[in-house]
């Protein structure tokens, strides 16, 4: 990608992050406004990466606005880009976050953590401190949030983590802001899951400020989330409600469905221990409003992978049309020139390592010409489909009947004793006695000239001695089968 490429690509990213900047402060219809404007521009020549980071990046902001066929199309568009080469680079670490944060917020945790991992090792080699910061705050805030729903044996060592994480994003310059306060926040919750609760309670404070100064409602809902857990462990329920409700409030507020889920669920606890059956039942009801919202996202997106999976069946299907139909006659409906050289290796392949004896028969038609010029050629395309049918009917199931061109037709079967010279005669036999006035009418009846080869060798040998001894059924008269002399007509040149 050139220079102008480069800028191109980049201002569109920045004008996406601006986007999802105003999803956090509850600027939704403004967000959704300049997203539909966006959704328009993409670099024509944008290279991998900068397409992944892209594609990504709108899937993240179609999920947050509720448009759910559309970030499931942008974000299977990205990820098949980010599936075609090895990750390298800030965009690519961009890309690969973006994907797993948006797999976090369907529920695929089992696909979005090594997403997330592997945005973070190919962040800390891309020398970009903005884009390390960032997949620190993703990974280490992924950590914490999964951590809260295990058991404290297995919560540690995630809490852990996720607290080292979130604190080495801390301690770098030059990240954004939003970036800083999105750290601080994550690092808060990190802290008091490691046992930390003063050093959270301070943290959590100062993402509340922070977040109230910027207008981020994430950090606040977050910080004040916090704070309400650390006040029901000192075992403060009136407060730990108070902060729970400003919580769920403000994540209300920008439509962040899965914190919402455990924010609305947190405050129905604390308000059933303080016997606030009334608050219970208004937090039950969000957190079942919340769970709706989730289930429609989780049926919709279910939908749109079904129709997509039926897509793919009938595209494979399809595919598979398109690979019959270019190897088969369309005139006779047997195997084509084509078709024919591509088994043939195979079937020979196979009656060598068994030991047995490849047949190679090609036959064909006398007086054609004359058939043409009689009846006319719909006439003599007729003769052909009821020749090939002749060949079926002397052919086993398993035997590669195929139409050469024109009017000569190639059998490759295999068989012991003089199996092909059988063939060959039966179908002679079978051309010569058949009943043609129904479709020739008047016109000459045809017959067939038969050259025979078996033997080793590959497709091409078998081929000119067939043909060699089919010129000879011509010359001595036709409508007769010929065998030539296999040792000295398969014997390579020297």
């Amino acid at each position: 990608m050139d220079h102008n490429e480069q800028d191109e690509a980049g201002e569109i990213l920045r004008e996406d992050r601006e986007i999802y900047v105003l999803l956090g402060t509850d600027q939704l219809a403004e967000a959704a406004t300049r997203f539909d404007k966006s959704l328009e521009a993409m670099p024509a020549e944008a290279d991998t990466w900068s397409r992944a980071a892209i594609l990504t990046g709108r899937a993240v902001i179609a999920w947050r606005l509720g448009r759910i066929p559309l970030a499931l199309e942008l974000a299977a568009e990205g990820w098949a880009d980010i599936d075609s080469e090895p990750p390298s680079g800030a965009r690519a670490a961009n890309a690969m976050g973006q994907l797993g944060y948006l797999l976090n917020s369907i529920g695929h945790l089992r696909a979005a953590e090594p997403m997330l991992r592997a945005a973070l090792s190919t962040a800390r080699t891309s020398d970009n401190v903005v884009e390390l910061g960032v997949a620190l705050q993703r990974l280490g805030g992924g950590l914490t949030l999964w951590a809260m729903n295990l058991p404290p044996a297995q919560a540690m060592p995630m809490f852990t983590e996720g607290r080292a994480l979130l604190a080495e994003g801390l301690a770098l310059d030059r990240i954004s802001p939003q970036t800083s306060r999105s750290l601080l926040g994550a690092y808060s919750s990190a802290l008091v899951g490691c046992g930390e609760f003063a050093a959270g309670e301070k943290a959590a404070f100062e993402t509340v400020e922070v977040g109230r100064a910027a207008g981020d409602r994430w950090c606040i809902a977050v910080g004040n989330w916090v704070l309400s857990i650390v006040r029901r462990l000192q075992g403060d329920l009136v407060e730990a409600r108070t902060y729970a409700s400003n919580a769920l409030r403000q994540i209300e507020m920008i439509n962040d469905v899965p914190l919402v889920q455990r924010f609305s669920a947190d405050l129905a606890d604390i308000c059933a221990q303080l016997n606030d059956f009334a608050g219970e039942a208004t937090a039950l009801r969000r957190n079942v409003r919340a769970r709706t919202t989730a289930m429609s996202i989780m049926q919709e997106g279910l939908g749109l992978a079904l129709e997509q999976r039926r897509f793919a069946i009938q595209s494979q299907r399809l595919a598979t049309v398109a690979q019959e139909a270019a190897v088969r006659d369309p005139l006779t409906g047997l195997t084509n020139r084509l078709g024919l050289e591509r088994k043939a290796p195979e079937v020979l392949a196979n009656a060598a390592a068994a030991g047995a004896t490849p047949w190679l028969i090609v036959i064909d038609v006398d007086w054609f010409k004359e058939i043409n010029d009689d009846a006319g050629h719909a006439v003599g395309d007729s003769a052909l489909r009821e020749i090939a049918e002749l060949l079926r009917g002397e052919c086993r199931t398993g035997d590669l009947v195929a139409r050469w061109a024109g009017d000569e037709f190639i059998i490759l079967l295999v068989g012991e004793g003089q199996l092909g010279l059988a063939v060959a005669e039966r179908i002679r036999a079978a051309v010569d006695s058949h009943d043609w006035r129904s479709r020739l009418g008047a016109a000459r009846r045809p017959t067939v000239s038969i050259g025979v080869a078996s033997g080793r060798g590959s497709l091409e040998h078998l081929f000119a001695a067939a043909d060699t001894a089919l010129y000879l059924a011509k010359r001595n008269g036709r409508n007769r089968v010929e065998w030539p002399d296999l040792d000295q007509a398969m014997s390579p040149p020297r």
